[in-house]
């Protein structure tokens, strides 16, 4: 699902995102409608007309405190930068896409998006499973694609991304890390510092929770550690007896989930009922509160990329804003990431058109300067390697205590 990476914070990196915060006075006052959401200036040149910069994630649906938390960034990010005259000549609005988690969804909103030409670029997805359907979709139009959540690496890199890495598509680019590193981390600090050695495994199935439970396997094996077993569920599951009725006999001392929140948490709590208090672990895909509200329990374990937002003070300028717009829900994991993923956009755009106008010819000059952009922004530097994943690979151990989510380790 989600990958995340980041930060080393430092005083210019929060300078340069709360400068790009601010509304500047040569805009003007007089405010007109954004299809962003609000804050088009009257005194900017929008003579050109609207690019539009495209959304896909999970905006209802059990995933939807996630997806919002990425539109809303996006939105947010284009409504500074049309206060700024960003992008000389035009305004900018989003084209939210809805996908529910689902890749067909994914595809056809991929597609839909795909055949306005005023599509710049597109910020998503959410799930790895729902960016395997979308990137060649957009990949056809050579249209931009920045995932503030994947994590797979089989996204960026191909199946042999440890052995022999190749790049799979050169439009798709992301601001968080990577499952091969998050794997390990987590492993790490379930072997080493909290000294499980019996170690069951549960995955979804799923793109993203399979190929980390992958990465958690054999480090944690590596460590010494055993891992007793390896189950899945289905991925609308809600009764998980039949699956602790295997964990049990194995004596576990901890649990890896490879999924996402809306199972972990029912199956955490289950666990428990059944005399199984053993803590349950996962990746970013259960590092929300929902995942304490449907079960998750005191002691239970999460990795997610980069470093707390609120915790940097690069971040402070865009947790300000977003509170600001009175959005209904949270930024959440990664809204940070989604506000760098859109400015890096709008950066590249910017830097591509240089007063210019916009058309299908100018999609791979784009796609050359997101190659090139370096900017501080929310969730530290950003930027991005050859294979276009981001050069930050920040991640930080999380646990529940009394109820809520504590940072007890970051690490990169």
């Amino acid at each position: 699902m989600k990958g995340r990476d980041v930060r080393n914070q430092t005083a210019k990196a929060a300078v340069l995102v709360a400068a790009g915060a601010l509304v500047l006075a040569a805009c003007g006052t007089n405010k007109t409608e954004s299809g962003g959401g609000g804050g088009g200036q009257a005194s900017c040149d929008q003579s050109k007309g609207t690019l539009v910069v495209g959304v896909i994630s999970p905006l209802t649906g059990e995933l939807s405190a996630l997806g919002k938390g990425i539109e809303n960034s996006t939105r947010l990010a284009v409504d500074q930068a049309n206060e700024k005259c960003a992008v000389k000549g035009y305004k900018l609005a989003v084209d939210a896409q809805d996908d529910q988690k689902n890749p067909t969804l994914g595809a056809q909103a991929a597609t839909k998006l795909s055949t306005d030409p005023n599509v710049v670029g597109v910020v998503g997805t959410l799930n790895s499973s729902v960016a395997q359907s979308v990137q060649p979709i957009l990949a056809q139009k050579k249209i931009l694609q920045i995932s503030p959540a994947n994590t797979n690496d089989t996204l960026t890199k191909g199946k042999d991304f440890a052995t022999a890495p190749k790049r799979q598509f050169d439009t798709y680019f992301r601001t968080c890390t990577v499952d091969s590193l998050q794997g390990p981390t987590a492993a790490d600090y379930l072997t080493k510092k909290a000294g499980k050695k019996a170690i069951a495994i549960v995955t979804d199935g799923l793109t993203y929770g399979e190929g980390l439970a992958d990465e958690v396997t054999k480090q944690a094996q590596k460590n010494g550690a055993k891992v007793v077993t390896r189950e899945k569920v289905g991925e609308k599951d809600t009764d998980f007896s039949g699956v602790i009725a295997k964990i049990k006999p194995t004596n576990p001392d901890a649990l890896f989930f490879g999924g996402q929140y809306p199972q972990a948490g029912p199956l955490s709590k289950q666990l428990k009922n059944a005399g199984i208090n053993i803590p349950v672990m996962g990746g970013d895909g259960i590092f929300d509160d929902k995942f304490i509200e449907l079960g998750g329990k005191d002691g239970d374990l999460a990795t997610s990329v980069g470093a707390p937002t609120e915790s940097l003070d690069s971040a402070k300028a865009f947790v300000e804003a977003y509170k600001a717009k009175n959005y209904k829900e949270g930024f959440s994991a990664y809204g940070a990431f989604s506000y760098d993923a859109a400015n890096a956009i709008i950066g590249s755009l910017a830097t591509t058109l240089n007063g210019g106008d916009w058309s299908d010819s100018k999609r791979a000059d784009l796609l050359t300067n997101v190659g090139k952009y370096k900017s501080g922004g929310a969730t530290g530097e950003i930027a991005f390697d050859q294979y276009g994943d981001s050069t930050n690979k920040v991640l930080t151990v999380y646990q529940v205590s009394s109820g809520k989510w504590s940072a007890v380790e970051t690490t990169g």
